[in-house]
């Protein structure tokens, strides 16, 4: 027997269940689907007009470990639900668990003209010699490769970034952008001030083999660290600050719209000129809903709109130092 953990999410928060789930014993047992909205007259008061998109099964042992088991992951994903990017954590005894999509073990996924999305164990030989493969274990394949605003910031980089370019990709997740970045030629500081994201990174470093390009470090950019932790906002505690200085060529931070907004002084403070290139911050993770919010901060502390990427109701954009 198994006990089945679901949960309802929001398209901005997969990636970040996914990553929180894999922390656990039983992250080779995560199933994500579409999800099936409950009737409105059945739905609990907090999931009362939700937008969920997705929802993430776990399978547990029936064992003597199940209930300190669920209260441990209930207290991992309490953040999600407090802000109500996650509907209430619910179990069902199940006498099996089904078998993983087909999909998640043999994954060939194309995004812009270049990247590749592979599955670890998938076998390709490349059709290109100008491809540029990025490999994701299968817990994080659905959320990091597939999610509109992982795909936006894909097809950003893949214009925009240079070889030997100074990179910061912030909120690095899962590792995906840092990836890319690097195997496009750029040196790239990774930042999160999580540590599971960090460790995701690391591990999405070593298995595309792009370590020497990439210094992954748990921290905050500026005033970042005064902002809790981006997802749930709870206080975090000796959490290292990058101080705002001209030295990156490029920022991508696929986060959530608020913490845009509030980093748009030290995106700016961040940023150098060259010869050759003029600094870009490429923002996403929002929708059109927040596109006018973003673009005006950033355009305030002194930047201007150089590119935007829309997939469905999803934005992404460019901004670069103003001549």
């Amino acid at each position: 027997m198994w006990n089945k953990l679901s949960i309802n999410t929001t398209q901005e928060a997969v990636d970040w269940v996914c990553s929180l789930l894999a922390k656990t014993n039983y992250s080779d047992d995560i199933r994500v689907t579409k999800c099936v909205q409950a009737d409105q007259n059945q739905s609990s008061q907090n999931d009362i007009e939700s937008n969920f998109s997705f929802t993430i099964c776990l399978y547990l042992p029936n064992d003597t470990h199940i209930n300190t088991n669920v209260e441990n992951i209930t207290n991992l994903l309490s953040p999600l639900h407090r802000t109500k990017l996650i509907s209430t954590l619910e179990t069902t005894l199940v006498e099996d668990k089904p078998a993983q999509a087909g999909i998640n073990n043999s994954l060939v996924h194309r995004i812009g003209k270049r990247f590749v999305v592979l599955s670890p164990d998938t076998s390709y030989d490349s059709e290109a010699t100008n491809e540029v493969t990025l490999k994701l274990r299968t817990n994080f394949a659905f959320g990091s490769g597939f999610h509109p605003a992982t795909i936006l910031s894909l097809r950003m980089l893949e214009r925009h970034i240079i070889p030997n370019m100074n990179v910061l990709d912030l909120g690095c997740g899962s590792g995906i952008l840092s990836v890319a970045m690097a195997k496009l030629g750029a040196n790239v500081l990774a930042l999160d001030n999580d540590s599971v994201a960090v460790q995701a990174t690391r591990d999405a470093l070593r298995l595309n083999e792009v370590e020497q390009q990439v210094t992954v470090m748990e921290g905050s950019l500026g005033s970042g660290s005064d902002l809790g932790h981006w997802m749930g906002r709870e206080t975090l505690s000796n959490v290292p600050t990058i101080n705002p200085t001209a030295s990156f060529d490029l920022i991508v931070a696929n986060i959530l719209p608020w913490v845009h907004i509030s980093l748009a002084d030290d995106f700016v403070r961040s940023l150098r000129k060259t010869t050759t290139h003029t600094g870009l911050v490429i923002t996403a993770g929002f929708t059109n809903d927040y596109q006018d919010d973003v673009s005006t901060a950033l355009v305030q502390s002194g930047l201007e709109l150089v590119d935007c990427e829309i997939l469905n109701e999803w934005v992404a954009l460019a901004h670069g130092l103003k001549a």
